[in-house]
């Protein structure tokens, strides 16, 4: 296993794999009612077997190159994490994205994590294009997509159910040329 550290504070990006299903279904419930807020994972995270599956699924994705699954943690416990939702290797394209549980929030943890799996995604797989999605409401995650210096594409009208009210997403974006221009300046 591997740690990455995230800075002088002690926190870690660590592969978020199967066998730790209990220590995430506990995060999640720690942090369901602000994860679920503007994203379904803490609809799909309800109880041990789901928390295997969906971490399942994310090793499942990994051993395809179709996605990764990161999570951090703070003085040891884990307190949120980063993937690529969609990993299209031969086509250039992934989706970044991300959760936090309430404890965490406000420390650039998920900035700093995202940059080391967006970086990884273009400087080791070639990725040319990382994207980001994020409801219009979700003013956290909007910032980070900026942070990570992409460029706001437009919105998504309408186009995510989420808890029975459809909401619009923006769609932000940055280029493998523009990722490592901004990282030489």
């Amino acid at each position: 296993m591997f740690a990455i550290s995230l800075g002088d504070d002690g926190a870690e990006l660590r592969p978020l794999e199967p066998w730790r299903a209990e220590e995430f279904l506990a995060h999640m419930e720690r942090g369901r009612e602000f994860v679920g807020e503007h994203i379904g994972l803490a609809d799909v995270v309800h109880d041990l077997d789901s928390a295997r599956a969906f971490l399942q699924g994310y090793a499942d994705k990994t051993a395809n190159d179709a996605g990764r699954l990161c999570g951090i943690w703070t003085g040891g416990t884990l307190v949120g994490g980063v993937m690529l939702r969609t990993m299209d290797v031969a086509a250039g394209n992934a989706e970044v994205g991300c959760w936090l549980e309430p404890a965490a929030v406000g420390r650039g943890l998920v900035t700093r994590a995202c940059r080391i799996l967006v970086d990884w995604a273009v400087e080791q797989r070639g990725i040319h294009r990382v994207e980001w999605y994020a409801s219009t409401k979700n003013t956290a995650s909007l910032a980070v997509a900026r942070r990570l210096g992409m460029t706001r594409e437009g919105v998504l009208r309408e186009n995510y159910a989420h808890r029975g009210v459809r909401t619009d997403t923006e769609v932000w974006a940055v280029l493998a040329p523009d990722w490592r221009a901004a990282k030489s300046a």
